[in-house]
């Protein structure tokens, strides 16, 4: 397994299209436990929790069914401040449905807290 991140989405995705209540991501990371946090503080993941397994953990996730789509962005596109508009219409389904999620140098954040604090930074994966 080369890219953890897109192993965990899929997971969600999957698991939400499923109809599960939760999920097991593993291996953890600190960028899935970031990503998640995200999504949390939006709503598209209820409570999770880390479970130390004394090899990389696992997070357990609890699912609220708001997921339709979610997945990586590859590769990692760099956007500036001012070219937001072009990357929401490619991979969000239309206009304020879901968010990007974006690591600047400020750290992780949605596309629309980086358009209001006016930074660019590099697209990891989006949400709808």
């Amino acid at each position: 397994m080369t890219d953890t991140l897109a192993h965990s989405l899929n997971s969600l995705k999957v698991s939400e299209m499923k109809g599960l209540q939760s999920v097991r991501l593993k291996p953890a990371s600190k960028m899935l436990r970031e990503v998640l946090l995200i999504f949390q503080r939006t709503g598209y993941v209820g409570e999770f929790e880390f479970v130390d397994d004394a090899k990389s953990g696992e997070f357990v996730v609890k699912l609220t069914g708001r997921i339709n789509a979610c997945g990586v962005v590859k590769p990692r596109f760099p956007v500036s401040a001012a070219t937001w508009e072009r990357f929401e219409q490619r991979y969000l389904p239309a206009k304020n449905v879901g968010f990007l999620v974006v690591s600047t140098s400020k750290g992780l954040m949605t596309h629309n807290e980086a358009k209001e604090k006016n930074v660019g930074g590099r697209l990891i994966c989006f949400v709808y």
